[in-house]
């Protein structure tokens, strides 16, 4: 239950009028300023004076210099007409000049008339229209002064019935906080019970699961055995060994007989994740073979990747030690053969594959067997095929401990600096390590969060704590799994 006390209600009037009073003087501060930016509209000088047109019809009278021509008649007359054949040409000349020059007079004083009036009707709007804005302000200044008595108004009517409402409203919020901590204890109470009834689920589904593949198993060895029966036999036929060395460290050491291979198949689906969860996951691999073909995945286990390269129209294989394993990719028309790695590719021609695939296996094996394994993974692939290991990342303490111990078939973790050690001493030319599965940020330890202006000595003590998160993250929490990629 919350054990805030309600603030009394004279505090909450008085910091009311303190807030408004506040509020009150920043506006008149505003509404001054306002005020004193008003200023007058400015007046416009006059257009210039109109055009001075006084000269301009005597230059439409005078611009004809040109005499008429004279008689030639006697000798004064022959004498004028050689005088005037003489000087004609340059009168003509000066007459063209007088005509256009008073044409170019006549147009740009009509031009300028018409300019002037322009510049008459522009001023006059402008001042209408300066006018018109300190008319505005004036308006505008009136309306704000009416601002402070209009809000006072409302406030008086609505001050009696805010004190109402707020006293309803303190009541009502302490009835819904305490509804609020019922429903909250009432979830946790449901959560509880989700969580076992989801754990309970959670375990029956493990336990169908694995019943349904030893139903499965007896199934297909009632089948082998009524079949040798039928031929004579006597007895089913047995699958035989598949060649693992001695001391080998593969699954099949420790459910090495059909009988019990139902088993690790059942541990897969719960603990690794389903088939759906697991093709979301290796699908980021595809790329590193695209464009390649007889890729070999080792240790197919339930053939998601070789789901995923044949749905891109890559040439693919499996292989499987677990009886059970092999069997259910078979009966989905993969391709895939039961047997261990080290005696499968003994039995492939050199240069014969064009990339190896091994997810969650190496850490399955003994040191001497991967060895085997890396020398005949250099041999059988081509000149440029790949080879991916992906496998657990014992350096995060969280993937050793919570997924490395958990399965009884793993031997032998590796580090990521030397599992690339070993591919490059197998003969690859470059080999690369990726991290993949990083731990969750919300699985992580969280640094210490300090607010401005903490305390010096405690900001130096939370700076030495999340230095110590940091590191602990870095080893404990970091990527799960990891991939070596590597070159032929």
């Amino acid at each position: 239950m919350s054990t805030d006390t309600p603030e009394p209600l004279d505090a909450v009037l008085e910091r009311l009028r303190r807030e408004r009073d506040a509020a009150d003087a920043r506006y008149n501060e505003a509404l001054t300023a306002l005020d004193r930016a008003m200023r007058p509209p400015a007046a416009l000088p006059s257009p210039a004076p109109g055009l001075d047109d006084h000269q301009i019809a005597a230059l439409n009278q005078a611009w004809n210099i040109l005499p008429s021509e004279p008689a030639t008649a006697g000798v004064k007359g022959r004498l004028a007409g050689f005088v005037w054949r003489t000087v004609a040409p340059y009168l003509q000349k000066q007459l063209t000049f007088n005509s256009l020059l008073v044409d170019h007079v006549n147009r740009t004083a009509t031009a300028q008339r018409e300019a002037w009036r322009a510049a008459e009707a522009i001023a006059a709007v402008q001042r209408d229209h300066l006018a018109g804005i300190a008319e505005f302000q004036s308006h505008l200044m009136l309306l704000l002064q009416q601002v402070t008595a209009y809000v006072d108004t409302k406030d008086r009517d609505a001050a009696s019935g805010a004190l109402v409402l707020n006293a309803a409203l303190s009541g009502l919020s302490e009835n819904v906080a305490k509804r609020l901590e019922s429903l909250g204890a009432r979830e946790q109470r449901d959560e509880a019970r989700t969580s076992t009834i989801a754990s309970a689920l959670d375990e029956i589904r493990a336990t169908v699961g694995t019943l349904q593949h030893g139903f499965a198993t007896v199934k297909r060895q009632l089948e082998q055995g009524f079949h040798g029966v039928l031929q004579g036999s006597g007895s089913a036929e047995v699958p035989q060994g598949s060649g693992v060395l001695p001391g080998a460290g593969t699954p099949g050491d420790a459910f090495a007989g059909e009988l019990d291979a139902y088993k690790y198949v059942g541990f897969e689906d719960q603990f690794r994740g389903s088939r759906e969860v697991i093709r979301a996951r290796l699908e980021s691999y595809l790329p590193l073979f695209e464009g390649r073909a007889d890729v070999l995945d080792v240790g197919c286990g339930r053939g998601e990747f070789l789901d995923l390269l044949a749905s891109r129209g890559i040439q693919s294989r499996g292989l499987d030690l677990n009886h059970e394993m092999a069997e259910s990719c078979r009966a989905r028309g993969l391709d895939v053969a039961q047997g261990d790695a080290v005696g499968y590719l003994s039995t492939l021609p050199d240069a014969s594959l064009g990339g190896i695939f091994a997810a969650q296996v190496v850490e399955h094996l003994a040191p001497q067997y991967l060895l085997r394994f890396l020398d005949l993974a250099g041999h059988k692939l081509r000149p440029g095929g790949r080879l991916v290991l992906e496998t657990l990342n014992p350096a995060c303490w969280v993937a050793f401990f919570e997924s490395y111990i958990r399965d009884i078939t793993h031997v032998w973790p590796l580090h990521p600096d030397t599992l690339k050690y070993l591919v490059l001493a197998s003969g690859f030319t470059h080999a690369e390590i990726e991290f993949r599965s990083p731990v969750p940020v919300q699985d992580r330890l969280q640094p210490i969060a300090l607010p401005a202006g903490a305390d010096p000595v405690v900001a130096e003590l939370a700076e030495a704590f999340n230095g110590n998160v940091e590191k602990l993250n870095a080893r404990i929490f970091t990527y799960m799994d990891y991939a070596v990629v590597a070159q032929r």
